[in-house]
């Protein structure tokens, strides 16, 4: 894969550092794929992450969003407590600790999150403030528009 040098771009401009970093982040082959997740767009301004969390219970995920970035993470507690005394013999199913993080756009937000038939739900909606929206601006003409005066009232 190819590798890009932003470093000219980090001098000549100002306030694109989260852009750059970003882009960093897409180039780099480091992600993991643990956990497999979906993302979904289920309305005009909202979306779902699914993760695939089987075996985890609700204790042990926890889901943190902090300015921009969502993070989920999962850590296994080991052994229950002893509960259990069976030996291993082939271990199959991944049961490792993760941590999955998400750069969310601005005005983005966490609404619900939900664990059912292994799979964590993360429902996010993006709310744009009024101030924020588009409006429309009414175009007045240059010309000032001619004044009518009535003579019953100046007599």
């Amino acid at each position: 894969m190819r590798t890009y040098d932003l470093t000219p771009f980090y001098r000549s401009t100002v306030g694109f550092d989260r852009f750059f970093n970003l882009l960093d982040q897409v180039t780099s082959d480091g992600s993991p794929g643990y956990p497999p997740y979906n993302i979904e767009r289920t309305g005009e301004n909202a979306y779902r992450i699914s993760v695939a969390v089987s075996g985890f219970s609700q204790g042990e995920l926890s889901i943190v969003a902090k300015e921009n970035t969502l993070t989920i993470k999962g850590e296994k507690t080991a052994n229950e407590n002893g509960k259990d005394t069976s030996e291993v013999l082939y271990r199959g199913i991944a049961a490792r600790a993760f941590e999955r993080a998400f750069q969310l756009a601005d005005f983005v937000q966490v609404k619900n999150a939900s664990l059912e038939n292994g799979l964590l739900h993360v429902d996010l909606v993006r709310e744009i403030p009024e101030a924020k929206k588009p409006r429309s601006i009414p175009i007045n003409s240059g010309a000032k528009a001619p004044q009518v005066v009535d003579a019953s009232v100046a007599a």
